[in-house]
């Protein structure tokens, strides 16, 4: 089949903002320069007639193959010039340089954040626009990005990929490894300006600075629909989507709740997390405190009419 740029035109979404963006209806990029954005649509319509040896993905390019064949071959032939890092591609390096230049070109066209990738830029402006076109086939939730929804189908297929290397417990999450593994490691990166403690994970840190009255008398970031002052920026967001309405997108791969920021999601995944001594007898469900037990055995013997999922 032929392809002209008449035909690739029909493809083209164009969100009318601040300025044209050119979205690309084959994957998720998107150009704010036309000339760039005829180009990138090429990579589809073109024939790829460079085939990878070690998989089915085919090519344009001789370069884009070889750049692809480093993924399988393990070789990073794209040194850091800041750090001891190496990449397998030349596009990988530049974003990850960024991290040191601290560059973030890609600037949002509805607030003043920028960021370092296309991808996260479009993914943000999503906020803005209330835009989830990323469906679960599972159920009737829909999400703002592709990886939200990888992470929320996990609720359904079980699937924990993340296993822990010092124990038995696996997790459908890289945050709830890597928050686990702080358990057997003892590490707590997030030290109290104001004393000398320390926490595994920055929600709790977030806490314990509410127990300082110093830091309590100024709350800088203040709701402008109902005058409430907070003290961290994120804990204003959250407060924000009482009054939009917003609804959660971070769903706990072991239980039923769901939360509207990460953050708070990993507050309650410590919850998960602890030791659970008290085993039921009747299925494998294991739980931190006697009285969860006792509440899960009504389910067994009819006592309550609480439903509760023991195949989780």
């Amino acid at each position: 089949m032929s392809f002209t740029w008449e035909n690739n035109l029909v493809q083209i979404e164009i969100m009318e903002s601040i300025e044209k963006t050119y979205r690309c209806k084959h994957c998720e990029k998107s150009f704010s320069n036309e000339n760039q954005f005829k180009r990138h649509i090429k990579i589809h319509t073109r024939k790829k007639i460079h085939q990878c040896t070690y998989c089915e993905r085919s090519f344009v390019s001789i370069t884009h193959l070889k750049s692809h064949l480093n993924t399988h071959t393990g070789e990073k032939p794209y040194q850091c010039r800041h750090c001891v890092k190496a990449f397998s591609s030349n596009s990988k390096l530049t974003i990850h340089t960024r991290i040191h230049t601290g560059e973030k070109p890609y600037k949002c066209k509805y607030c003043d954040k920028s960021f370092a990738q296309s991808i996260k830029v479009q993914t943000h402006m999503r906020i803005h626009t209330g835009e989830k076109p990323y469906q679960c086939s599972l159920c009737d939730k829909s999400f703002s990005d592709s990886g939200a929804l990888k992470i929320h189908v996990r609720s359904h297929t079980g699937e924990k990929p993340y296993p822990c290397t010092q124990c038995d417990k696996a997790f459908s999450q890289t945050c709830e490894l890597k928050i686990h593994m702080r358990r057997h490691t003892g590490e707590k990166p997030f030290q109290c300006s104001q004393c000398d403690k320390s926490f595994a994970d920055k929600s709790n840190l977030r806490n314990h600075l509410y127990t300082h009255p110093e830091l309590n008398k100024v709350k800088p970031f203040i709701c402008s629909q109902c005058n409430q002052g907070f003290l961290h920026k994120k804990r204003l967001i959250n407060h924000m989507r009482t009054h939009t309405g917003e609804k959660p997108s971070y769903q706990c791969s072991q239980c039923n709740d769901a939360f509207v920021l990460k953050q708070s999601l990993i507050k309650h995944f410590t919850k998960h997390d602890g030791d659970k001594p008290h085993p039921c007898r009747q299925c494998h469900k294991t739980f931190s405190q006697i009285y969860h037990l006792k509440s899960h055995m009504r389910s067994h013997t009819g006592e309550s009419n609480v439903e509760v999922n023991c195949s989780k």
